[in-house]
């Protein structure tokens, strides 16, 4: 037995949890200087003023945004794999869009940078390419489960 069909209360507590997970979302956007649509537009601080870009951040952080994003895409990824029912609740965030307006936004900008940047070594250039493919691609099943289980599954049932 899967732990939600025993435990119904825990889809309360997924839906209390999914404002955190697209909170994620929202930070590496805000760390790479982007702003995403309908999101609550903070007044900046005056000396937050020098914009820092993927093309522009230290190598170390633009490391770190793209491994927390890897992180991010295979653990919701494996999660809707092995439990599909949770897509309703994920649904009720708009986690679609959402998703797909972070792609649009984050994804070409933190290719580029990668590819633009001058590397030492190139194993770093390497694993930071692999991991922003695995990431995208994990994105994109992510999205066709949403699709599937929101969109089509009812039709077919």
């Amino acid at each position: 037995g899967n732990i939600f069909t025993q435990q119904p209360s825990y889809f309360s507590d997924l839906d209390e949890t999914l404002p955190t997970v697209l909170q994620v979302f929202n930070n590496i956007l805000h760390k790479c200087g982007l702003q995403c649509e309908g999101a609550s537009a903070e007044p900046q601080k005056l000396e937050e003023k020098v914009s820092v870009t993927p093309g522009n951040m230290a190598l170390q952080e633009l490391k770190d945004i793209v491994l927390y994003l890897c992180d991010t895409c295979t653990t919701l990824w494996a999660f809707l794999d092995i439990f599909p029912l949770a897509c309703q609740t994920f649904q009720k965030h708009e986690f679609c869009y959402r998703l797909a307006s972070f792609y649009e936004l984050a994804i070409p900008e933190l290719e580029s940078a990668i590819k633009k940047r001058h590397y030492e070594d190139n194993s770093v250039f390497a694993d930071l390419w692999r991991r922003i493919s695995h990431s995208r691609k994990k994105m994109i099943e992510v999205f066709h489960i949403l699709i599937n289980q929101v969109c089509l599954q009812p039709i077919l049932e």
